[in-house]
């Protein structure tokens, strides 16, 4: 459907993330991957959506000048906000233990930030998504941590995996999003362009 009505465009996505490729598939757009080394830094005094509006924009900030009239270039990034504060990717396996016993028994907020970049301009949309976890126990977050190494995730875990299932009691807002990508949000945008 949206995939004929985008024919005259080459959707680009710079993420290697492979969540957020597998969703691109699966509302099955046609796409290419180009990636880009970034430095994700940020202001300091930036906080919740700021940080990752301004991180999608300069991730895709990074491609300036080489795109072609007809491209879309989509960049994203997902934070955890908790207590605020970002939580990033856990460094090591203290770490991830650390971010996921904080977040146990509490309600945090999954941000992910979307940006389009032509030629001609650059629009930023958010998505906040709250998720409440059970009370996880020290034996659980190291079953899960041993088992799944969630060290490429922002707060320390993946929603569709096994800590998903047994530690999420709540959610409030797009399921997608704790994944990194609001994906209604994309396609919404997207056929608004076409």
């Amino acid at each position: 459907m949206l995939k004929k009505k985008l024919e005259k465009y080459t959707l680009i996505l710079a993420s290697g993330s492979p969540r957020r490729q597998q969703f691109f598939k699966d509302l099955d757009l046609d796409f290419e991957i180009r990636l880009k080394e970034i430095e994700e830094i940020f202001p300091p005094e930036l906080k919740a959506e700021q940080i990752t509006n301004y991180l999608a924009e300069l991730k895709a900030n990074a491609f300036e000048g080489e795109l072609k009239p007809n491209e879309i270039l989509i960049t994203s990034d997902t934070i955890v906000w908790h207590n605020n504060k970002a939580l990033g990717k856990p460094k090591d396996e203290q770490d991830a233990f650390t971010i996921l016993k904080s977040l146990s028994n509490t309600t945090h907020e999954v941000i992910t930030s979307v940006c389009f970049k032509t030629i001609e301009k650059s629009t930023v949309i958010y998505e906040i998504t709250k998720v409440t976890f059970n009370e996880l126990s020290d034996e659980a977050i190291e079953y899960y941590i041993k088992n799944y190494k969630p060290f490429d995730k922002a707060g320390a875990y993946g929603i569709q995996e096994w800590i998903g299932f047994i530690g999420v009691s709540k959610i409030e807002g797009s399921y997608a999003n704790v994944m990194g990508m609001p994906t209604d949000k994309v396609y919404e945008y997207l056929s608004k362009l076409a």
